[in-house]
């Protein structure tokens, strides 16, 4: 017998994970998709806010699939639910309804939340079964969403947030070739939402009265440090050069009396 479709998503879902590559497989990209490639991979290079990162994707990211509808939120582990939902074209009344109550009766999602590639809701229940539960009916149905992928970003065992780009009937299904597009992306997205998430931290870290040695910016610099950044992510999350940021570490090495970034932690740790 043939391979199921969530076979197929978990077969990907294992390539990913071992690291091997997909077998060499031909994909032809029109001239304006091929231009919203450059510009989704510029904007997660880019440091912007978490929340910008999954709208301005939202809107790329449903012109390079041609679809309708994008929704995107973040997993609460404290909860067990959703929240600080993005929507494009969708009711937003339909979206707190979804928060408060069809969250907690989706079908689809909590089974392709398990995944670290891009999932179809086909791939995990067929669209004739979804179309006889009150998930599709009362919500799907309002806002006209039928055929829908989702992609979530996965880093350390935490689900950083997740894209949800919809069709409506009149369309067809995603295709394998735009899954493997989402699944190109998907290490780039995973890296900008890992990025916001990590700059948001040091306004939070306190340096001991030692840091009062350093100018704000050899503060700032020596923050991220404290929480793992690579003289890249600095550079990205401060806007600065690489140059830069190694001037400033060296300029903190020096009034605090180390010689490298660990020391630094030690001695600037309250």
């Amino acid at each position: 017998m043939g391979q199921t479709r969530l076979g197929q998503v978990a077969d990907r879902y294992l390539i990913h994970k071992t690291n091997k590559r997909h077998k060499a497989k031909r994909m032809y990209l029109t001239g304006k998709q091929t231009t919203l490639l450059g510009q989704i991979m510029q904007t997660l290079a880019e440091p912007h806010e978490e929340t910008e990162i999954r709208e301005i994707m939202g809107d790329l990211i449903m012109q390079l699939l041609g679809a309708q509808y994008y929704a995107s939120f973040v997993w609460q582990p404290g909860s067990q639910s959703f929240a600080q939902p993005i929507q494009i074209n969708m009711d937003p009344l339909n979206l707190r309804a979804y928060e408060s109550y069809y969250q907690f009766h989706d079908p689809i999602t909590p089974l392709m939340q398990r995944y670290q590639v891009a999932v179809r809701a086909t791939d995990v229940l067929p669209i004739e079964d979804l179309k006889k539960t009150e998930f599709f009916n009362d919500f799907l149905s309002k806002d006209g969403l039928y055929w829908g992928v989702n992609l979530y970003a996965w880093h350390q065992g935490q689900n950083l947030g997740d894209m949800r780009i919809w069709r409506d009937k009149r369309r067809d299904n995603f295709t394998p070739d735009e899954m493997r597009l989402l699944d190109m992306l998907q290490p780039a997205f995973v890296t900008a939402l890992a990025r916001a998430q990590r700059t948001h931290q040091p306004e939070s870290l306190t340096l001991n009265t030692l840091s009062q040695r350093l100018t704000t910016r050899e503060q700032d610099t020596a923050r991220l440090v404290m929480i793992g950044m690579t003289d890249k992510e600095i550079a990205r999350a401060l806007a600065i050069s690489t140059t830069t940021v190694r001037t400033h570490l060296e300029n903190a090495f020096r009034k605090v009396g180390v010689s490298n970034r660990a020391a630094l932690v030690h001695k600037l740790r309250p």
